[in-house]
């Protein structure tokens, strides 16, 4: 069964994009991520343009968000000052990257930038998350105790507060800049940042996992809903019809990624995490160095 993409000015099978949405929603709900960074490559794999791709893309991350989060409240996962505090930097940090794609997509180069992109920044966090995730799994077998929170240079910052659900008493700083990271990442990219939010969150501001995850979600939930609104106002690169796809199947994903994840513990997870970034890598950096089926392609200026 096909149906027609407006804006995307294409036809898809509706199963397909169904099954994609699906599948990233489990996977939000399972690792803490918007699901972003494998969505929006895999609709650039079917033939979405990659412009559509990244704004769409952003819809569907907002509604597995939302279903992540609803059950990780449920079991006390989710810092809510955390994640406020993560929000008001992924605000300003998202009104930068719409405006920066938009530039972009106006002197041609946004699909050369979106694509590397995602080479260079799921090549470098997958890297670091799989050293990680492996000695952390070693230390586990050795029975190594590591500390809990490590005393790093963000810790001596100014205009510290005090988080209690995560057992933390760090400066505000270091989250708002995070937040804006990932804010002009999830516009540029179409990702909701987990694959790095989630890192940061854990081995900078030594949140616990559990919590982490919750948090994460939480925060992508209105940075993302923020870039799905600008997108659609300023870009027009919002296919509603794809978007709604998504978002039914992404909403009952995270609902059965949500339970699976709270059985398997931290280290797995984010080794698991790991490999699939870098999978994704892989194939996007090939993409980029095979020579395409079509040498030729048209590019008409403007929105």
């Amino acid at each position: 069964m096909h149906l027609y993409l407006p804006i995307a000015e294409m036809s898809v099978n509706v199963f397909v994009i169904l099954g994609m949405g699906g599948g990233v929603g489990f996977l939000s709900g399972v690792f803490g991520v918007g699901g972003g960074f494998l969505m929006t490559p895999l609709l650039m794999f079917i033939g979405i343009p990659p412009a559509i791709a990244v704004a769409t893309g952003s819809n569907q991350i907002v509604a597995a968000s939302v279903s992540g989060v609803l059950a990780h409240w449920r079991r006390g996962n989710v810092d809510l000052k955390m994640g406020l505090i993560l929000l008001v930097g992924g605000i300003a940090g998202s009104a930068f990257g719409v405006w920066l794609f938009g530039f972009l997509r106006g002197i041609g180069q946004i699909d050369v930038a979106i694509t590397l992109s995602y080479v260079v920044f799921l090549g470098i966090i997958g890297g670091l998350m799989f050293v990680e995730s492996v000695r952390a799994l070693i230390r586990t077998k050795r029975h190594v105790r590591r500390k809990q929170h490590m005393h790093l240079w963000i810790h001596g910052l100014p205009f510290k507060t005090r988080f209690r659900r995560s057992r933390l008493y760090i400066s505000v700083l270091p989250p708002v800049v995070i937040g804006f990271m990932v804010g002009v990442l999830g516009a540029i990219m179409g990702v909701g940042g987990g694959f790095i939010m989630v890192p940061a969150m854990i081995y900078l501001l030594g949140m616990p996992t559990t919590v982490v995850i919750g948090t994460s979600l939480f925060q992508i939930i209105f940075v993302m809903a923020n870039v799905t609104f600008l997108q659609a106002v300023q870009n027009q690169t919002v296919d509603i019809v794809l978007a709604l796809l998504l978002l039914v199947a992404a909403v009952i994903g995270a609902q059965f990624g949500a339970r699976a994840g709270a059985k398997l513990p931290g280290d797995q997870l984010r080794v698991l995490l790991a490999l699939i970034v870098l999978v994704v890598c892989g194939k996007l950096g090939l993409d980029l160095i095979l020579t395409p089926a079509d040498v030729y392609s048209v590019w008409v200026g403007g929105n």
